[in-house]
C-alpha cells in the first residue's frame, strides 16, 4: 500500500504550519522548503481549509495555520480524510470485476490489515510527527499504548 502525494503533501504542509505556530505561512515559502509544486501545494491547501485542518487569510499579508493545536490533529483522520480510495486491492473496492470475489480469503485479511494500519494512525497525533525546530529541543511523545519497549540501550 501506498499514500499518494496528496496525502504526503498535507502532512509535509500540516507539519511544517506546525513548527510555526507563532506566524502566517505562503504556500510558497512551503513549496521552497519542502522542493514541491506550489500548484499541487495550492490544491492541497483548500482540500485542508476545506476540510477545517488549516485556517487561509487572503491578501497581502496572508497565508496560512493551523485551525487547532497538533495534539487535536488525529494522522489517522488525516489519512482518511486525503485519501480517496484505500482499496488495497481491486477486490476492496467499487465496481470489482474479480471473478472470485466474495469467495476468497484474501479480501477479509486485507480488510483486516488496513483496518489496523488505519488504527495504528489513529493513536497518534501531528504533534508526535513534528521534526525538532532547529535551537529548540523537541521531545517525541509517544501514545501510552504504542511507546516501544526500552531495550537498554541508549
Amino acid at each position: 500500500m501506498r499514500l499518494t502525494n496528496l496525502t504526503d503533501y498535507a502532512l509535509r504542509l500540516l507539519m511544517y504550519l506546525g513548527q510555526h505556530e507563532d506566524r502566517l505561512c505562503t504556500i510558497a515559502e512551503i513549496a521552497q522548503y519542502h522542493q514541491i509544486s506550489e500548484a499541487h501545494l495550492m490544491k492541497v491547501t483548500h482540500l485542508l481549509a476545506k476540510g477545517g485542518w488549516i485556517q487561509t487569510q487572503r491578501g497581502k499579508n496572508g497565508g496560512m495555520r493551523l485551525s487547532r493545536p497538533p495534539e487535536d490533529m488525529n494522522l489517522g483522520q488525516l489519512v482518511r480524510y486525503t485519501e480517496n480510495d484505500l482499496a488495497v486491492v481491486e477486490c476492496l473496492g467499487s465496481g470489482s470485476h474479480c471473478v472470485i470475489s466474495g469467495r476468497c480469503g484474501l479480501s477479509g485479511i486485507l480488510n483486516q490489515a488496513l483496518a489496523r494500519f488505519l488504527s495504528h494512525l489513529d493513536g497518534y497525533t501531528l504533534k508526535d510527527i513534528l521534526p525538532p525546530v532547529p535551537g529548540h529541543e523537541h521531545a517525541v511523545h509517544w501514545p501510552t499504548a504504542s511507546r516501544p519497549a526500552h531495550t537498554g540501550t541508549p
